[in-house]
């Protein structure tokens, strides 16, 4: 049997800059752009994200070319928001939006990921807003969102899946459930990332079996759950979590990935699952062997 027989190709695996410590654009800490794209590709991954707008090459026909020569295909990009704070926060949030779905669309993809905006700073752990949203605020947040949903899809073509990450106003199973309940089934779905949801004390199997039809995109990530107890118990920001190593080399923590993977699969259609690691910043060395030992896992689990 060849390597693809008898794997599930309804699930498309990729990875991402962030597997690689990429957070911003121009850091010079981070993987140089060109090597991302070269350990990427021979890490055995197919799809990948497009990291932090301005990491990668803006240019559709240039990013096209380093993406295809290396047998690269766009999956999506992620993008933050702050549509909880009404039309300041659409103004804030439609022109980075707008310019990268842009960009997404020009090479193909066909999903931007929407990252609400933290309430404690990442750096600090200081609060910047208030971690609870109020009734007007929750009301902004979902009639907003349905609307940016909206407005991509028409104006681009691109599904919208939005994110549930850590020390944001949708980090639990309750604010998850409460964010499905007020959007439209029809148009918003979820950006499950695994770890996260774990961070905030959610099952990802149990969202999966329960709210399948709601989840439009998978990122695979683990946590350390003697690090996740310290950093919970010490209520350390999020880049402190990171550099603990909190998001650790799977199969080393939990979720398991083998399970979320075997609930998706019940579904019967179509996602990506994208191989994510927070490690920023990181050693220039270290993410490729952790990239190439991760999609032999996922292969093993059948994807």
């Amino acid at each position: 049997m060849s390597p693809q027989e008898g794997l599930d190709h309804r699930i498309r695996v990729g990875s991402c800059p962030d597997s690689w410590g990429v957070w911003y654009a121009d850091d010079p800490r981070q993987v140089p752009w060109p090597r991302f794209l070269d350990e990427v590709a021979r890490a055995g991954y197919e799809w990948i994200e497009l990291g932090p707008y301005g990491y990668l090459p803006t240019d559709p026909t240039r990013l096209a070319g380093e993406t295809a020569v290396r047998g690269l295909r766009v999956a999506a990009a992620t993008v933050r928001s702050t549509l909880h704070r009404g039309r300041t926060g659409w103004q804030e949030t439609w022109p980075r939006v707008a310019a990268t779905a842009a960009l997404v669309r020009a090479v193909g993809g066909s999903h931007l990921v929407v990252v609400p905006g933290y309430w404690r700073d990442p750096w600090t752990g200081a609060s910047v807003e208030e971690p609870n949203l109020t009734v007007e605020q929750w009301r902004d947040l979902t009639v907003l969102t349905n609307r940016l949903t909206r407005q991509v899809l028409d104006s681009f073509g691109l599904r919208v899946t939005v994110h549930p990450h850590a020390h944001t106003h949708l980090n639990d199973e309750q604010s998850v459930a409460r964010f499905l309940e007020a959007t439209d089934p029809e148009l918003v779905s979820l950006c499950l990332d695994v770890g996260h949801y774990a961070f905030g004390g959610g099952d990802s199997v149990t969202l999966l079996e329960t709210c399948g039809e709601r989840v439009g995109y998978l990122q695979l990530k683990q946590v350390d759950p003697a690090i996740l107890a310290d950093v919970v118990a010490e209520d350390v920001s999020f880049a402190a979590a990171v550099d603990r190593g909190l998001w650790c080399e799977p199969p080393h923590g939990f979720p398991s990935l083998e399970q979320v993977l075997a609930a998706a699969r019940r579904l019967d259609t179509d996602m990506f699952a994208i191989a994510e690691q927070d490690m920023y910043p990181c050693p220039v060395d270290k993410p490729f062997p952790i990239a190439e030992r991760t999609r032999q896992l996922l292969r093993s689990y059948g994807v």
